[in-house]
C-alpha cells in the first residue's frame, strides 16, 4: 500500500472536508460487489466503486492510497471489553497459556522483582489451573513466596475468581466474612469482588492510563474502531470508566461506547447517564462464569456437588429492565449458565408486561455472554428484542472433548454452549467481542472461532461472522447506519493484507450466503484454521488515520 498527497494547487487548494481517496485493491461493500476503489469526504464515505470510474476523483483527492490489491472493510466493533485490566494485561503480568503451576510461580517472582507496580499493588491475569498438570491453583503460601510479600491480585482467566495474596487480603476489611473467602484458595463471589476494588483502588493514575493506551493502540493496530466497555462499581470504578472515556475522547484511537453495570435500585440509571454510558448494563452480574464454578446452572456441575452462584433474582432483573425502559436507556445483564439466563428471560419478560412489551424490545436490551441457551431460550431472545452479546473465542479457548466446557459440564451439556447458528436463524441479533482481557483482541480469530466452532452444528457462515463484529456491535448501541461502506456513512474502516477472497461457508449446514461467483456476493479473507490471518495495514476512525503500519 502506497500514498501520495497532491500538491497544492487548483485542485486542492479549496475550503471543504479533506478527501481521501483509495484505489487498486477490493472494497467489501453491499453498494457494489466488485468495487475496488472508495472515496472518504471528511468523515464520512462519499462513493465507492471501480477504478476506472475513480479516476474522476483523483484530480481533487487531497490524498491517494494505492491499496495494491490491499482489502479494505469496516473497522470492527469489540463489544466487551475491560480496557484497564487488558491494558494491564499487555503491558504487566499476564500468564495466559503458562504451562505449569510452578512456570506460573516462576513469572509472578520475576515481575516481582521487577518492581513494576509504581509502589502500587502487583496485578495480574490469565492464570488457569485446568490447563496445568498440577491440576491446581497455587497455595497462599506459594503465591506470597513467590511475590517476595507484596500485596498482589492475580485473576484467574475468567475473571470469576482471583488469587490474592496475604499483603493484599489485609488491606481488604472484612474479608474473612465475605461470602467466597477461602483461607488459602482463589477467592469467589463477593471476597473476589472486595480484593479487587482493593486492589484496583491503589492503581495509580500513570499505571490506569498507561494500561488503557495500551488497549486502544493495541486494538487500532488490529482495525478495530470502536471498543464497548463494560464497567460499573464490582468490575472497575466510576474514575476508571471516566478516565477511558476522556482518554478516547481525545481522538487518537478507537471510539468507546461505555456501559455502567449497576442496578436502577441502587442508582444505576443516574449514575450512567452522569458518566455518559450507553446503557445501564455489561457487566451486571446475574452469575459468575464456569470456569470459576459460578456460573448459575439449574443441575450441579460435573466436577462439583453445586450450581454456582446466583447474583441477582428474576425479579431485580425485571425491576431494572423496567426502569431502564422507563428512562429510554438500554439494559443489560451477564448471564452465562442456564439458571441465570432463564433469570434474565423471565425477568425481561415481566417488565416487558409492567412497561409494555414494544418500548422493551426497542431498547434492544443485551446479555453478555449468554452461552447455556437451548431452543426454547433462544427462540425468548427473539421474542423479546434482545442483543446476544458474545464471545465466539470462548468456545476456541475452552469447547472441544478436552477443553475445560467439558470438565465443568460433562459432554452433553458442553456441546449446546454457544449456539451461534441457532441465533442467527431464529433473527437474534449479535454483537460479537473479546471479553478483554478474558480473551485477546483478535477479530478475525473471533470471526473464524465462530465459522469453525468446535460443535459443527453452531458454526455460522464467515460473512455472518463478519457482520456480528462489525454491523452488529454498532446496532448493538442503536447505530443502525454505521458499521458498512455505503456512501453517506461513517469513514471507520481498516485495510488488510489479505490473501484470496472467498465467500467461506464452513459446513454443508450452514445457512450462508451463495459461494456461487455469479452471485456477486463479496469476498472476505480465507479463515480455515491454519491459514494466516490478514494483517492490518491501517485504520481509520470516522476519517482520522489511528493506526498505520510500518511500511
Amino acid at each position: 500500500m502506497t500514498e501520495s498527497t497532491l500538491p497544492p494547487g487548483p485542485a486542492t487548494d479549496r475550503k471543504g472536508p479533506r478527501t481521501v481517496l483509495l484505489r487498486g485493491g477490493a472494497v467489501y461493500s453491499p453498494a457494489d460487489p466488485f468495487a475496488t476503489a472508495m472515496l472518504v469526504e471528511g468523515g464520512h464515505v462519499a462513493w465507492v466503486g471501480s477504478d476506472g470510474a475513480a479516476e474522476a476523483y483523483a484530480r481533487t483527492a487531497d490524498e491517494i492510497v494505492e491499496l495494491d490489491g490491499a482489502l479494505v472493510t469496516p473497522a470492527f466493533v469489540d463489544a466487551h471489553v475491560h480496557a484497564t485490566s487488558a491494558g494491564l494485561a499487555l503491558t504487566g503480568l499476564d500468564l495466559t497459556g503458562t504451562p505449569t503451576l510452578a512456570a506460573a510461580l516462576a513469572a509472578v517472582s520475576a515481575f516481582a522483582a521487577a518492581g513494576r507496580h509504581d509502589g502500587g499493588v502487583l496485578l495480574g491475569h490469565g492464570w488457569d489451573e485446568t490447563a496445568w498438570p498440577e491440576g491446581r491453583p497455587p497455595t497462599l503460601a506459594e503465591l506470597d513466596a513467590a511475590a517476595g510479600g507484596a500485596a498482589l491480585y492475580l485473576s484467574r482467566t475468567d475473571v470469576h475468581s482471583a488469587l490474592a495474596t496475604t499483603a493484599l487480603r489485609e488491606l481488604t476489611d472484612g474479608l474473612a466474612a465475605r461470602p467466597g473467602h477461602h483461607p488459602d484458595g482463589p477467592l469467589t463471589r463477593d471476597a473476589h469482588h472486595a480484593v479487587r476494588r482493593t486492589a484496583l483502588a491503589r492503581l495509580t493514575p500513570g499505571q490506569r492510563r498507561r494500561a488503557q493506551r495500551a488497549t486502544l493502540a493495541r486494538a487500532a493496530e488490529l482495525g478495530i474502531g470502536a471498543l464497548h466497555e463494560c464497567a460499573g462499581p464490582e468490575i472497575s470504578s466510576e474514575e476508571d470508566l471516566t478516565a477511558l472515556l476522556e482518554l478516547a475522547a481525545e481522538g487518537d484511537g478507537p471510539e468507546v461506547f461505555g456501559y455502567w453495570g449497576e442496578l436502577s435500585t441502587l442508582g444505576g440509571v443516574g449514575t450512567a447517564r452522569r458518566l455518559g454510558a450507553v446503557g445501564a448494563g455489561g457487566d451486571l452480574f446475574v452469575d459468575g462464569a464456569l470456569g470459576s464454578h459460578t456460573a448459575r446452572l439449574h443441575g450441579d456441575y460435573a466436577d462439583a456437588d453445586h450450581t454456582g452462584t446466583a447474583y441477582l433474582s428474576a425479579a431485580q432483573v425485571a425491576d431494572h429492565v423496567a426502569d431502564c425502559t422507563e428512562a429510554g436507556l438500554q439494559a443489560g445483564f451477564h448471564a452465562i449458565g442456564d439458571a441465570a439466563l432463564d433469570a434474565v428471560l423471565e425477568g425481561v419478560r415481566a417488565a416487558g408486561d409492567r412497561v409494555g412489551a414494544d418500548r422493551v424490545r426497542a431498547l434492544r436490551h443485551r446479555v453478555e455472554h449468554a452461552e447455556a441457551l437451548d431452543d426454547k431460550a433462544v427462540a425468548a431472545f427473539a421474542e423479546l428484542g434482545l442483543t446476544a452479546s458474545v464471545q465466539p473465542a470462548f468456545d476456541a479457548a475452552w469447547g472441544g472433548p478436552d477443553g475445560m466446557y467439558v470438565q465443568r459440564l460433562g459432554a452433553g451439556r458442553a456441546e449446546a454452549l454457544n449456539p451461534f447458528a441457532a441465533l442467527v436463524r431464529a433473527g437474534v441479533p449479535l454483537a460479537f467481542g473479546s471479553d478483554a482481557p478474558v480473551t485477546p483482541l483478535d477479530p478475525w480469530g473471533t470471526v473464524r472461532a465462530a465459522a469453525f466452532h468446535q460443535t459443527a452444528r453452531h458454526r455460522i457462515s464467515v460473512r455472518a461472522a463478519f457482520t456480528a463484529h462489525t454491523r452488529g456491535g454498532w446496532r448493538a448501541v442503536g447505530r443502525d447506519q454505521d458499521g458498512v461502506l455505503v456512501p453517506g456513512a461513517v469513514a471507520s474502516y481498516a485495510v488488510w493484507a489479505a490473501g484470496d477472497l472467498v465467500v467461506q461457508a464452513p459446513d454443508g449446514r450452514v445457512a450462508g450466503w451463495s459461494t456461487d461467483p455469479r452471485s456477486g456476493t463479496p469476498g472476505l479473507p480465507d479463515l480455515t484454521p491454519g491459514v494466516p490471518l490478514p494483517v492490518c495495514l491501517r485504520t481509520v476512525v470516522r476519517g482520522r488515520t489511528v493506526y498505520r503500519a510500518a511500511p
